[in-house]
């Protein structure tokens, strides 16, 4: 059988704070264990030649949790930004933020385009990382300047030249989503990139998922008769 490797995929990491209550412990070790999972992704998409990777990290609506736990979050990026640049030249990974980045504090802000910045020339895997994301404000944003361009410069707006407007204009749509955690939906994320993507739903909270079911999934996928509506 010939192995099909996607050329983009996207992830869905749930699980983390289930996890933690599971094993009895701080709400914090489970991001933990969920930050170190995301370094064993990024190392594993590499080994596959998988050319990108999404990743959503943080979601418009998860503003609402609580002081706390975001300010332990703002922590993992802060330590994702500043201090993994070396990981990242080892696997040769170029990173991307996409998302309400303006959001975030000055200090995030600004590690964020130094990182993108010192990792725009290596020419592996590239990782997207969706930060205060949501496939809605998405859409809805990309309609905007859609329609301010359009007015401006009385030109037709398809559904190809659509894709320019939006923050993942850079990636191509992915072939998978992979969501841990047992839910079975796509909480808002990339609702209009997945409209011919394979959807992959698993029990393992994000903390728990391994190598092997990751590969298993990618296997699978190969095995799947895509027809993308012919």
């Amino acid at each position: 059988m010939k192995k099909e490797i996607p050329k983009c995929i996207g992830v869905i990491m749930d699980g983390n704070r289930r996890w933690a209550k599971k094993k009895e412990v701080a709400t914090f070790k489970g991001h933990n264990e969920g930050y170190k999972r995301l370094k064993d992704l990024i190392s594993w998409t590499n080994e596959l030649k998988i050319q990108n990777v999404i990743i959503y990290a943080f979601s418009t609506e998860n503003w609402k949790r609580s002081e706390i736990e975001i300010k332990y979050l703002f922590k993992i990026f802060r330590k994702l930004i500043f201090k993994e640049l070396d990981f990242l030249k080892k696997e040769n990974a170029k990173v991307k933020f996409v998302g309400q980045i303006d959001r975030f504090p000055k200090d995030i802000q600004k590690g964020i385009l130094k990182i993108e910045k010192e990792t725009e020339k290596n020419k592996g895997i590239n990782i997207f990382l969706a930060l205060s994301y949501g496939g809605r404000a998405e859409i809805i944003d990309a309609v905007s300047k859609a329609l301010k361009e359009a007015k401006s410069k009385n030109i037709k707006i398809t559904e190809k030249s659509f894709k320019k407007y939006f923050w993942t204009k850079d990636m191509p749509d992915p072939e998978i989503i992979i969501r841990t955690g047992g839910e079975m939906r796509l909480s808002n994320f990339l609702l209009w990139q997945a409209a011919y993507s394979e959807l992959f739903f698993t029990k393992t909270f994000w903390p728990d998922f391994s190598k092997k079911e990751f590969n298993n999934i990618i296997l699978e996928f190969g095995e799947r008769e895509k027809r993308c509506g012919k």
